[in-house]
């Protein structure tokens, strides 16, 4: 079967060993917006499913005129030891080659990957959106509590039989549930049964969009279910991110947190948990909630048309002398 074609207009902006970083930019003036894609089990499309389910058709639509995405690529056997320093690294030359500072969007695992970014590169980042992603895993959900119920060998295991490389096909067996047609409605905040050819045809891209799985490096995996799913070293300081210790209380840019009501992969608590840890003044701070589900936070039709317009507005707006003055204050 031939690979899920994109949703929306895009060019390949630069090609690096861990991604591709595409450019859906409508203008080649104004403030960018990098889309920070989880790297985790699917690929980037989770934020250009299909018209109307597609992050990135309603971000140009809401006024983003310069506007990227993190295409992550499938772990061949030559990229096993890539570790999450080499995903740091290849993130900040696509900063570099955009040109800083951005605005930075993580979705899910992308958050902490962004919010690890902002705290190692402060003067690259302008604002900072995390949506559904896990950071303090203090505050447990179902996928920290099922980590940490499993020892560690047994991840160790996992790589060494796939010869450094973890399957996609073998995570979308053990980490997810199968789908009910509730669950995909769910997901695109649509009713689906008995619609005619284009609900089937929506249908389609969403099943085909969750066969096709990403492998991960073996490395980059046991640190990300070892260092942040069991020992939640974010969220204590304990994280060495490209030879820095990061401590979120220096992060002090503009942040925009976005929860699901019904997630059980990233509770509201704990995706909300993350504004303790942060330096950011309460001036600079905004949080939304949509009553969704995990994936309906970036593909749910109602989802796009409401936080994520908020999101657009809060990313081109001006926050303010008191903001500013705030955060001088707090420095």
């Amino acid at each position: 079967m031939a690979t899920l074609p994109w949703t929306t207009p895009h060019s390949v902006a630069l090609q690096l060993p861990s991604m591709r970083l595409l450019d859906f930019s409508r203008a080649v003036e104004g403030p960018p917006l990098l889309v920070c894609a989880p790297y985790a089990l699917h690929r980037a499309k989770i934020a250009d499913l299909a018209p109307g389910h597609s992050l990135m058709e309603a971000l140009r639509a809401a006024g983003i005129a310069r506007l990227y995405l993190t295409d992550w690529r499938s772990a061949a056997p030559e990229m096993r030891y890539f570790s999450i320093d080499t995903y740091l690294s290849d993130l900040n030359v696509a900063v570099d080659t955009i040109g800083p500072p951005v605005d930075l969007a993580g979705l899910c695992q992308g958050g902490w990957l962004s919010l690890l970014y902002a705290a190692r590169f402060p003067d690259k980042v302008q604002r900072l959106v995390l949506a559904g992603s896990p950071v303090d895993v203090s505050v447990p959900s179902e996928l920290s509590r099922m980590v940490a119920s499993l020892p560690q060998q047994g991840f160790e295991a996992l790589v060494r039989q796939g010869n450094g490389i973890v399957s996609g096909k073998q995570m979308l067996q053990v980490w997810s549930a199968p789908l009910s047609m509730a669950d995909v409605e769910a997901a695109l905040q649509r009713r689906l049964d008995g619609e005619s050819e284009d609900g089937q045809d929506l249908l389609d891209r969403f099943m085909r969009w969750n066969s096709e799985t990403l492998d991960l490096p073996g490395s980059y995996y046991l640190e990300v279910t070892d260092w942040i799913f069991r020992q939640n070293r974010i969220a204590t300081g304990d994280f060495v991110a490209l030879g820095s210790k990061v401590d979120l209380a220096t992060v002090k840019l503009p942040v925009f947190l976005l929860a699901a009501e019904n997630d059980i992969v990233v509770p509201a608590d704990q995706a909300f948990a993350t504004l303790r840890l942060l330096g950011t003044p309460p001036a600079w701070l905004q949080c939304d909630t949509e009553p969704c589900s995990h994936l309906g936070l970036f593909m749910g039709c109602r989802a796009l048309a409401g936080p994520w317009r908020r999101i657009a507005r809060w990313l081109q707006s001006d926050l303010g002398e008191a903001a500013g003055e705030r955060l001088q204050i707090s420095a």
